[in-house]
């Protein structure tokens, strides 16, 4: 157990602790969080486990939000757009780890096919939405038009002019189709994701997650950012906001996106519980 002393060591640097902190690191969970990796950095170990601490409130909440959407019948998507490494698939997962399978599922869809492709854009994405009772997670959506299949040559110019005049409308109509869309932005630096990349490549259980698109993500940067600034502004609505996330720490950018879902369903929240 860590003493009542003020301070530790972290890295060669000395750190000063709180009575607070020393309590935190003693707890069940700090005690688990120190023990866990060879080489003890006391203040990583604060951070992860106010983190989880602070991350299970809001799931417990999650719970609830999810009880009043099925009782109440009411209908929820949820979109997740950003950089590839942006840490949306990590976030959706963490999210949902503790909500009813039965009552939600999350959509990452493939390219599309021949079919798909002759079909009106939003058809196949409007074969997602949710039933009554349900809540969606989009990792990426409709948005692919947006930024991705201009930038990488994957639609026309004309298809993309489309798209942009169309998707206000479309969820509009989403909106008005008693359906609750909140719409989340994870930005990460191009720094923070040269740095993802090469630790998923130096990972035997991550590397399958790296794509030829995701070869040329750091290459053509500058043309994501133009068409990414272009979908935020134009796409940015009263009913339907985009919450952009500073997702270079991600421990911090999973608490902001699931404590503001939590923000945007007008759930009962039971006092003291």
């Amino acid at each position: 157990m860590m003493g009542s002393g003020k301070k530790s060591e972290t890295k060669g640097k000395e750190l000063s602790l709180t009575p607070e902190d020393v309590e935190l690191l003693n707890s069940s969970l700090g005690l688990k969080n120190l023990f866990y990796h060879k080489e003890t950095n006391v203040a990583e170990v604060l951070a992860v486990t106010r983190y989880q601490i602070e991350f299970k409130k809001l799931q417990t909440e999650l719970i609830k939000l999810q009880n009043w959407v099925i009782d109440n019948k009411k209908k929820v998507v949820v979109l997740f757009e950003g950089r590839d490494a942006a840490g949306k698939g990590g976030t959706i997962n963490r999210i949902v780890s503790h909500i009813n399978p039965r009552h939600f599922k999350v959509v990452a869809l493939p390219k599309p096919t021949s079919e798909e492709a002759g079909q009106w854009y939003f058809q196949r994405y409007v074969n997602q939405l949710p039933k009554p009772g349900q809540i969606v997670f989009f990792d990426r959506s409709w948005y692919n038009r947006a930024v991705i299949e201009p930038v990488y040559g994957f639609c026309t110019q004309e298809q993309y002019q489309i798209f942009m005049g169309q998707v206000n409308d479309f969820e509009r109509m989403v909106m008005e189709s008693d359906t609750i869309l909140i719409k989340i932005y994870f930005s990460i630096t191009k720094e923070e994701q040269a740095r993802r990349f090469e630790e998923i490549k130096s990972s035997p259980l991550k590397i399958w997650k790296l794509t030829p698109v995701d070869e040329k993500a750091q290459e053509l940067w500058d043309d994501f950012t133009a068409y990414k600034q272009k979908m935020l502004k134009t796409t940015h609505t009263e009913k339907a906001p985009w919450l952009k996330i500073d997702a270079n720490d991600k421990f911090k950018a999973r608490i902001e996106a699931l404590g503001y879902i939590l923000s945007r369903v007008p759930y009962n929240k039971i006092e003291g519980q």
